[in-house]
Parts: C-alpha cells; structure tokens; sequence
C-alpha cells in the first residue's frame, strides 16, 4: 500500500470538504445545520480515502474516469440520504473525485 498517496488523498478530501462546506452555506445562505455540514465534509474526506486506497494509473483519461466515478458513488450516498435536494453537491463530487486523483498522481 502507498501511504504517502493515501495521506495526500484524505489531505485533499478534508481541504475539498471545506470548500464544498463553504460553498453549500453561501447557496443554502449558512442556514445548514451542523450535522448537515460535517456529513457533508466527511463525505468528500470518504472520497479522498477511498481514492488513496485505489492503485495509482498512469493514464490521464483513465483518472479521470476512475476519480469522476468514485466521486459520483461515494456523493451519491450522501445526496440519496438528502432525499435528492442538492443536485449541484452530488456532481461537484466527480469533479472532487478528479482532482483528488490528479493530485494524488503528482504528488504520490
């Protein structure tokens, strides 16, 4: 296992999380609640472990599949428990996915 990979992805995972966190409560104007909020960051930390898990790929067409897909799975858990409200943070999920998967890929 490549830990340094993995420590990168759950790093990217936490620091997306915060972005995503902070764009939901400039859409939703910050009246999400905290349990709301953490499951949402934690959902993209999930991304980022899940991600740091997988053997790395050489090819750039195939992370982007694999990080598009991973982050589709793993934010369609979080958006199927929302009872489908927030479109727009289920597909930002792939576009997480890819960039963790980028990211892993340069610096693991």
């Amino acid at each position: 296992m490549n830990y340094k990979r993995l420590i990168v992805s759950l790093i990217m995972g936490a620091l997306l999380g915060v972005v995503c966190v902070v764009g939901a409560n400039i859409r939703y104007s910050g009246s999400l609640a905290n349990d709301y909020i953490f499951a949402f960051w934690f959902n993209r930390v999930l991304i980022g472990l899940f991600i740091g898990l997988l053997v790395p790929l050489n090819n750039p067409l195939h992370l982007i599949i694999r990080g598009a897909l991973v982050g589709l799975l793993i934010s369609f858990a979080f958006y199927s428990a929302t009872e489908f409200l927030d479109l727009t943070g289920f597909l930002v999920g792939a576009v997480y996915g890819i960039i963790i998967e980028f990211v892993a890929k340069k610096i693991a």
